[in-house]
């Protein structure tokens, strides 16, 4: 693997169904399953497969049906989680056993009610148990964001002479700020013995809205997996959106990081799982929201119309949008009424244009949004004398 290659580890059908509401059952899963792999994503958590008969199904047909991606199955530290993955992947082409446990003081001394040195013992246990069904084990470190440096760095050197291959530094509380997080992934790769032979995996929380930010921070100081959803969709808050990620990685390459998702199926991955989850994607998310490559503005839409790349910064044809959006308001300028308007074929001269303008905004302020019927109405009602 290319050291500047970053895996796109895609959890929208374990992590992300954790949304209260957006269960899928298992036909649903194959169908998003089959759609992430067709978008290029490399590793698809396709469930827990413990959790229940229907998630232990819908693991088992998602590993028989995935050709390409590996296909990963999360288990607690916990003897009967892994061997029910184990046994849900015996199917897939490119199985992975993704097990781990909480690191944090919290988690060890409230949740799981141990000590430090008992808490290794079994993520050395869990990972031995994992690797003898499977090559590819993951360990997470879950809480790593809030778990002391020095000990998250011994027991990811533990979960390595186990036998791990990739270490999930998981942000659960979505509580780290983009430089800490940063340092503390540059902190395990300074301080950990063998780190050269594993991948360190982000999987950013997004409750204080920096899931994002902080995935980047992650692999801007050497993790080369990042954790993340369709939409951000994921408990409370929300996971890191994929697409956000990929998108920074495509438009700042002085990264040298990219990945190898097909960023034109973004926008139709976007549509697909917000149909499945039932889950609608709000109109100014990032990327993929309606209004991502929409202009009401008139001062954007004048820019946007003689370049466009004065206001917009991916082309949207890249995410699979055919082209931006000019919406006519009462914000909109003559520049929009008249590009609108061409695109009905009507084309006027400047002293007709300001008649016309002057009842658009007539129009416009009765409304929220000018559609192309209220322009024809308007060029009738007027008597509009136009060109072409």
């Amino acid at each position: 693997m290319s050291e500047n290659k970053i895996q796109i580890f895609d959890t929208t059908l374990r992590d992300g169904e954790q949304v209260p509401g957006c269960k899928l059952n298992k036909e649903e899963k194959l169908v998003i399953a089959r759609q992430l792999e067709l978008l290029g994503v490399n590793v698809i958590e396709a469930g827990f497969p413990v959790s229940s008969p229907g998630d232990f199904e819908a693991v088992k047909a998602v590993g028989q049906q995935t050709k390409e991606a590996t296909v990963c199955g999360l288990s607690r530290a916990v003897e009967e989680d892994i061997r029910v993955a184990a046994d849900a992947l015996q199917y897939a082409r490119y199985p992975r056993i993704h097990t781990g446990i909480g690191t944090s003081e919290l988690h060890v001394k409230y949740k799981l009610c141990s000590t430090q040195e008992k808490v290794m013992e079994r993520a050395v246990a869990a990972v031995k148990l994992a690797k003898s069904f499977v090559e590819d084990v993951e360990f997470y470190a879950e809480d790593a964001g809030r778990t002391e440096n020095e000990y998250l760095a011994r027991i990811c050197e533990a979960a390595i002479k186990a036998g791990a291959m990739v270490l999930n530094i998981p942000d659960t509380t979505g509580y780290c700020l983009p430089e800490e997080y940063g340092a503390k992934i540059k902190y395990l790769y300074e301080n950990v013995k063998g780190i050269e032979k594993v991948s360190l995996s982000t999987h950013c929380h997004n409750d204080l809205g920096l899931a994002t930010a902080n995935s980047i921070a992650g692999v801007m100081n050497g993790a080369r997996q990042i954790e993340c959803t369709i939409n951000g969709v994921g408990e409370r808050a929300g996971n890191t959106a994929l697409e956000e990620v990929v998108m920074i990685l495509k438009q700042h390459p002085y990264l040298n990081l990219t990945t190898s998702v097909n960023s034109k199926l973004l926008t139709e991955t976007s549509n697909l799982v917000s149909h499945m989850m039932r889950m609608p994607v709000q109109p100014n998310k990032a990327i993929v929201g309606a209004n991502a490559f929409s202009h009401s503005s008139g001062i954007h839409q004048d820019g946007v119309i003689k370049h466009r790349a004065t206001y917009e910064i991916i082309d949207p044809q890249e995410v699979g949008v055919n082209s931006s959006s000019i919406v006519l308001t009462a914000r909109s300028g003559r520049a929009a009424l008249a590009y609108r308007l061409q695109k009905l074929g009507y084309t006027f001269e400047k002293n007709v244009l300001d008649k016309a303008y002057a009842s658009f905004l007539l129009v416009a302020d009765r409304k929220k949004e000018v559609e192309d019927n209220d322009l024809h109405a308007l060029v009738e009602q007027e008597k509009l004398v136009f060109v072409g």
